[in-house]
């Protein structure tokens, strides 16, 4: 416990001793950087054992808050999620310290950076905290410093409405988790989280306790159609920034739903099923959704929220093994679901990263706009096309190994479940499938469009690559995707012991059945590794044989051809979704076609539209709004009005006090 406690320490001291410096804009940003930099590496240090099978340990502080206590407590669920928090904090640190080089000169990076190291302590509070209130205390100071870091751009009107979205999303759901912790607290007799596991062996509680979770911490974990903020705010924030927000953050609505699972008795196959379906529905709308974005950081965006929903099929499928007496089950179920979320953290991180020095060079985040980069950019360029190999689960990446543990149990759920569960279980095995087909659509068109042919814009034409800051945190994290796919098994002896735990199986058991599966695909790792570096080697020696000229591709008998001549962002899924997804998810088309013998201009466009918030949220606030209005003319009456209102409000709960009184 004292490493974290020191890295906590270390992120407050960086923080404050960043805002010292706030008249030197560059020492501020070493500073903040450096201090975050240390202080993971020192809460990383502190986790690790505990996920090597040392005992976990708690600390709690004399100070106490309202109602609750200071308390934090290292078990291995907790030391699980800050290890992923510490392991991307490094990079990020790094790179924002040559992202953030442009505003240097141009306002003060203080602020900003104290708000980064106070949005990593907090997280590390989130994770670490023993104590509901203290827990909501985090949540919301979690909430804050990403509200400030979304908005740092935030004299553009879009930096604006995506801050003020975040903060309303946010805000709604830890009004649900707020009467979620009083409900349990009512329950348990107190607010330290052991009272809350001794719920466990308690009388049933309700299902409203699970619901009232589900919707608060899907919310921050950007479960559909709770994601609406997500695609809003990943975009203002810088990349870096992103890359936590998407890494780490979402997962504290994962971590929250463990956590809870942990409290109340154990969950039946209903509970199962409902975060299953949930998960499966999360992940392929998601990833539909980010086939019609033409910002790159708003379609990883979109994503995350597929990630996100395959962490959540994996943890269904983990209740429903446990509930059913299928113990092989439940262990693929968890294994697979904890080892995406680190899976997802690193390889979300390469790519918000790498879009982010992708429109650090070009200037823009606008996929029309990109084009020919991996020429002009072959470092980043590569780098970020292994986030989106990773991100579209192909081997020998991390990707691919986890999602490989979530299908091997919903076959062997398939197989061992009799009647309907076995048919739901391959029905959700197709779906899984054809989300696995439309991510590896989503991320060819990314690469494609941004990376090769000819630049669409003169920013694209001039792009250069950006300093070793930029780019070698890439390539760390583009490492640990590729050490994660090629050696699962040693991820998986840290990661088996929080699944058993889960589960409620010992964690010998969890561990040796997961290295059992994790062989194969080392095996299958390695060949595909040997035979690519094989074929790049044969592939240099011939051309090194030869003279090798550039020439243009075939043009249809153009003799040259531009970028007009081009595949754009959206004709490329054009063919999908105009003609295998639902109306509602197609985006808007802008259509002014050529008219008369000598037609004027003619125009297409196209917006993507989220049904979540166009068909759902936005109707209904506004509906809200209003009718709200109608209530002005209370507001804006008389004084005597006013206090007449005050009057007649506290008469008449004084009257229902005393009615409840005498009649109870």
């Amino acid at each position: 416990m004292i490493p974290v406690l020191a890295a906590l320490a270390v992120f407050a001291a960086a923080g404050v001793a960043a805002l010292a410096a706030g008249r030197r804009p560059a020492l501020a940003l070493w500073i903040g950087s450096a201090g975050a930099v240390l202080g993971a590496a020192l809460g990383l240090a502190g986790v690790l054992p505990v996920l090597l099978g040392a005992a976990g340990s708690e600390w709690s502080s004399p100070w106490s808050v309202p109602l609750g206590s200071f308390r934090l407590r290292l078990d291995p669920l907790a030391s699980f999620f800050l290890a992923a928090l510490y392991a991307i904090a490094i990079p990020a640190s790094v790179y924002g310290v040559g992202y953030l080089g442009h505003h240097r000169g141009g306002r003060s990076l203080a602020a900003f950076v104290s708000f980064f190291n106070l949005l990593l302590a907090s997280l590390s509070l989130v994770f670490a905290a023993s104590d509901g209130v203290l827990f909501l205390v985090a949540w919301e100071i979690m909430t804050v410093a990403t509200f400030a870091l979304v908005t740092f751009d935030d004299e553009q009107a879009e930096v604006r409405s995506a801050g003020y979205t975040f903060l309303v999303a946010s805000h709604l759901g830890t009004a649900f988790l707020f009467a979620l912790f009083v409900l349990l607290g009512r329950s348990a007799g107190g607010f330290d989280f052991a009272r809350f596991e001794a719920l466990r062996g308690a009388a049933p509680v309700p299902l409203l306790l699970f619901l009232l979770g589900l919707v608060g911490f899907g919310t921050k974990a950007g479960l559909f159609p709770l994601h609406v903020w997500l695609p809003e705010a990943h975009p203002a924030a810088p990349s870096h920034v992103s890359a936590v927000l998407s890494a780490v953050m979402i997962k504290t609505g994962v971590y929250g739903l463990l956590r809870l699972l942990g409290f109340l008795p154990p969950a039946g196959v209903g509970v199962g099923v409902l975060l299953g379906v949930a998960g499966l529905a999360s992940a392929l709308l998601g990833i539909t959704l980010a086939l019609g974005q033409a910002d790159i950081k708003r379609a990883l965006a979109y994503s995350s929220v597929e990630n996100v929903g395959i962490v959540l099929l994996g943890i269904g499928l983990g209740v429903v093994g446990s509930a059913t007496g299928m113990p092989a089950v439940a262990t693929l179920g968890y294994c697979g679901a904890l080892f995406h979320v680190w899976s997802h953290a690193v390889m979300k991180g390469l790519a918000f990263m790498g879009a982010g020095a992708l429109a650090s060079a070009t200037r823009t985040r606008d996929l029309e706009r990109m084009g020919g980069l991996l020429a002009r950019l072959p470092l980043s360029g590569s780098l970020f096309l292994v986030g989106a190999a990773a991100l579209s689960a192909l081997p020998p990446l991390s990707g691919f190994a986890s999602e490989w543990l979530v299908y091997l149990g919903l076959l062997e759920a398939a197989q061992s479940a009799p009647g309907a569960g076995s048919l739901l279980g391959f029905l959700a095995v197709a779906v899984l499938a054809l989300v696995g087909t439309l991510a590896a659509v989503s991320f060819t068109r990314l690469c494609g469009i941004a990376l090769l042919g000819v630049p669409r814009s003169p920013e694209a034409a001039s792009a250069r690559e950006p300093s070793a800051l930029l780019w070698g945190p890439l390539a760390a994290l583009a490492a640990g995707s590729l050490a994660l796919g090629v050696f699962p098994a040693a991820a998986l002896r840290l990661v088996a012991p929080v699944a058993g735990e889960m589960g409620g199986a010992p964690a010998g058991a969890a561990v040796e059945a997961a290295t059992r599966l994790a062989r194969p695909l080392s095996g299958t790792a390695i060949v595909l590794l040997l035979a690519g570096g094989i074929a790049a080697f044969t592939a240099r020696r011939v051309r090194s044989a030869r003279e090798v000229r550039p020439s243009e591709t075939w043009g249809c008998g153009f003799g040259h051809p531009s970028a007009r001549m081009e595949y754009t962002a959206s004709s490329y899924a054009q063919f999908l979704l105009s003609g295998l997804v639902p109306r509602a998810l197609q985006p808007r088309v802008r259509l002014k076609p050529p008219r008369g013998v000598f037609p004027g201009a003619s125009s297409l466009g196209t917006e993507a539209q989220d049904p979540a918030r166009t068909r759902l949220f936005d109707p209904l606030f506004r509906g809200l709004g209003e009718r709200m209005s109608r209530l002005r003319r209370f507001q804006a009456g008389r004084l005597n009005l006013q206090l007449l209102y005050t009057l007649v409000t506290l008469v008449a709960l004084g009257v229902a006090l005393a009615l409840r009184a005498r009649f109870g």
